[in-house]
């Protein structure tokens, strides 16, 4: 197989990051307000495990990362994919609207719908993760659910407030955000 390059560019929203992904050999910076890029080139398929190399706060020791190494053309169908809106199922409206009026609207961004935040993780395929919390948690309709009512139980310290929904909310929003895929 030949080695698969890619660049890959980014910037921090709050704090100095260091993105470390030992086996690819490589570490770069991540400043707020300061793009960077940085090259991998990785001769073997698979999934790469990594982390923050910097101490970024509070749940430092629980940022993970995974680099997923694909043939192109596997990699040009999830880029593809991941262009496209997400599929959002039909009795979703409820769910939807508890997103769009209140603080995760704010943060995060769900293309095709009024979801433009920037300083939280873009939702829009939110279930074709494994994982939640920056690699906290397996991503199960449990943990969403948990994540969201009480951030703190997954990650102590977490940027992320406790929504302060009443049941049926929940319910609601945990059910719209496992149709993003």
């Amino acid at each position: 197989m030949s080695a698969i390059r890619h660049a890959v560019c980014s910037s921090s929203a709050d704090t100095d990051h260091s993105f470390w992904v030992p086996r690819l050999a490589g570490k770069t910076d991540l400043i707020p307000n300061h793009p960077n890029s940085m090259w991998f080139d990785p001769h073997e398929v698979g999934v790469y495990l990594g982390q923050c190399a910097q101490y970024c706060g509070t749940q430092h020791a629980k940022m993970l990362l995974r680099v997923y190494v694909q043939p192109k053309d596997e990699f040009d169908r999830w880029v593809h994919e991941q262009s496209q809106p997400s599929q959002i199922g039909d009795n979703t409206s409820a769910g939807e609207r508890i997103f769009e009026s209140t603080a995760c609207i704010n943060c995060h961004t769900v293309a095709g719908t009024a979801a433009h935040g920037r300083f939280g993780p873009d939702l829009t395929h939110l279930m074709s993760r494994e994982t939640i919390a920056a690699g906290a948690a397996l991503n199960t309709p449990e943990n969403l659910r948990l994540w969201i009512r009480k951030p703190d139980a997954i990650k102590p310290g977490s940027l992320m407030p406790a929504m302060q929904l009443n049941g049926q909310e929940l319910d609601a929003l945990t059910a719209y955000l496992e149709t993003l895929r």
